[in-house]
C-alpha cells in the first residue's frame, strides 16, 4: 500500500510540474518578447521578480519588441494649474491615478516661486515636449523613463502661435507656427538630424470648394489683430480674443494626409477660427467659424484617427450643451458627431467653465472641465465610437483632491526614445 501511495504522489507531483510555466527558464529573447506585451504599468512593477527581469527594461532586444506593439492604452499627463512640482497621469489601462513621474535633476529649473519654468505644450506617441518660454527652450521628456533631451536654440523672432510634434518608431518633428496673423512662417525641428530647418513663409489660400463661395467673408476684417469686445448676457463686458490656459496657449492638432502623407497642422486663431496649415505646400487657410463672434463658449481641439474634431462647450436657452464637430471641406460645413449627455453638460450651465480636450488611442477622448478660479474640476473620458461618457474619480491624495487645468495624451513606451 505505501509502494502504491508513492507512486500515486509521483504521479501528482509530476502533473502539477508539467503544468507549470517556468519563464526564467525561458530564453532572454523569447522572455523579453513576452513580457513586451504586458502593459507597461504591470511591466514596471515586475521589473523586481528578478534581475532578469530587470534587465530587460534597458535591454535593446526589448526595445525593438516593445516598438512592434502598434499601440498601448494611453497615460494622460496631468497639469496642476498651481505647480509642476507634483505630476499625476491617469492610466486608462487600469483607470486611476498614477504619481510616479521623476524628472532628470538638470530639467527642470526653478524660479522665484520655486517651480519650473518649463510648461508642457505638446504630446505624441511615447514623449511630451515642454517649453521655456523665458529662454525660448524647447525639451522632449520621455515620462516612463525620465530621460529627455534638451533641443538646440531656435530664434523665431515673433510672436509664437502654435507648437505640435509628430513621432514614429524611430524619430520625431516639432514644428513652430509663427508671426502675425495672417503674416504667418514655420519651422521644424528634426531629431533625425538633430537640426532646426530654416524658417518658411507661408501664404495664405483660399477655399476653391464650392460650397465656400456662399460663405460669408463679411467677418474677414475681424481676424487682423484687433480685439473685439460686447456685452455679455449677464452684463458683464467679454472679449473675442479666445483665452487660453498657459499650457494650451499653443497647442494644435498634427494629422498626416491618408493618400500624400503631408503633415497637417490645425490651431485655433485669438479670434477663434480653426486655422489649417499644410507645411509641404507651405500655405494655410481657415475653416469658417461655428459659432457668432456673440456667443460666450469655450473650444478645443482634438485628434480621431487622423482627423480633426473640435469640441465646444456652449450655453443657449437656459442650458449648457458640450458637443463634438467635424468639419466636411466637401460641403464646407460643420457637422456634429457625437454630444454629452444634456443631464451632464446642464450641471455646468452658468458656471463660466472651461474645457480643455486631448486625444487617446483613437476611440478615447479626455475632457477636463474646470472653471478659471479652480474652485471645481471633473474629468471625463469618452468612449468616440459609442459616445459612452464616463466621469473619473477625483485625485485623491491624503483626503485633499488634487485639481488639474487640462492634460495630455501620451502612450507608455519605455522604447520611446529621445
Amino acid at each position: 500500500m505505501a509502494f502504491r501511495r508513492n507512486l500515486k504522489r509521483k504521479s501528482s507531483e509530476e502533473d502539477g510540474d508539467s503544468f507549470a510555466f517556468p519563464l526564467d527558464e525561458l530564453n532572454q529573447d523569447l522572455l523579453e518578447k513576452i513580457l513586451s506585451w504586458l502593459p507597461t504599468s504591470t511591466f514596471l512593477r515586475l521589473t523586481s521578480v528578478s534581475k532578469k527581469w530587470k534587465s530587460a527594461a534597458t535591454s535593446p532586444a526589448f526595445h525593438i519588441a516593445c516598438s512592434q506593439i502598434t499601440s498601448r492604452d494611453p497615460w494622460f499627463y496631468m497639469v496642476d494649474s498651481s505647480s509642476l512640482s507634483s505630476p499625476f497621469v491617469y492610466d486608462s489601462s487600469e483607470m486611476n491615478w498614477k504619481k510616479f513621474l521623476t524628472y532628470p535633476s538638470n530639467f527642470l529649473e526653478k524660479n522665484q516661486k520655486n517651480d519650473s519654468n518649463f510648461l508642457p505644450v505638446a504630446a505624441s506617441g511615447g514623449l511630451l515636449c515642454f517649453h521655456n518660454s523665458e529662454k525660448g527652450e524647447f525639451v522632449i521628456f520621455n515620462p516612463v523613463t525620465s530621460t529627455c533631451r534638451k533641443l538646440p536654440l531656435v530664434d523665431y523672432c515673433n510672436t509664437l502661435c502654435a507648437i505640435g510634434m509628430i513621432s514614429t518608431q524611430e524619430s520625431y518633428k516639432l514644428f513652430l507656427v509663427f508671426g502675425e496673423f495672417p503674416n504667418l512662417s514655420f519651422r521644424v525641428y528634426n531629431s533625425v538630424t538633430n537640426l532646426w530647418e530654416e524658417s518658411a513663409i507661408m501664404s495664405r489660400k483660399f477655399s476653391s470648394c464650392p460650397a465656400a463661395e456662399s460663405y460669408s467673408t463679411d467677418e474677414e476684417d475681424d481676424d487682423d489683430g484687433r480685439m473685439l469686445y460686447f456685452l455679455g448676457k449677464c452684463g458683464n463686458v467679454i472679449a473675442t480674443e479666445i483665452q487660453k490656459t498657459p499650457c494650451k496657449q499653443y497647442s494644435s492638432i498634427i494629422t498626416k494626409n491618408g493618400c500624400t502623407g503631408q503633415e497637417i497642422l490645425y490651431f485655433l486663431n485669438s479670434n477663434g477660427k480653426v486655422v489649417v496649415c499644410n507645411f509641404a505646400e507651405k500655405y494655410f487657410f481657415e475653416y469658417p467659424r461655428l459659432l457668432p463672434l456673440s456667443h460666450e463658449y469655450s473650444i478645443d481641439l482634438v485628434e480621431c484617427v487622423g482627423e480633426l474634431l473640435v469640441v465646444v462647450l456652449s450655453e443657449f436657452l437656459e442650458t449648457a450643451s458640450l458637443r463634438v464637430w467635424k468639419f466636411d471641406e466637401k460641403s464646407w460645413i460643420w457637422n456634429q458627431v457625437l454630444a454629452m449627455p444634456a443631464a451632464i453638460s446642464h450641471e455646468f450651465y452658468g458656471k463660466k467653465v472651461d474645457i480643455n480636450c486631448t486625444g487617446g488611442d483613437g476611440e478615447k477622448m479626455f475632457v477636463c472641465i474646470s472653471n478659471a478660479a479652480g474652485e471645481s474640476c471633473r474629468y471625463f473620458l469618452c468612449n468616440l465610437v459609442g459616445n459612452e461618457w464616463t466621469e473619473l474619480p477625483a485625485c485623491s491624495v491624503d483626503g485633499y483632491n488634487r485639481k488639474f487645468s487640462c492634460a495630455f495624451s501620451f502612450q507608455p513606451r519605455i522604447e520611446a526614445s529621445v
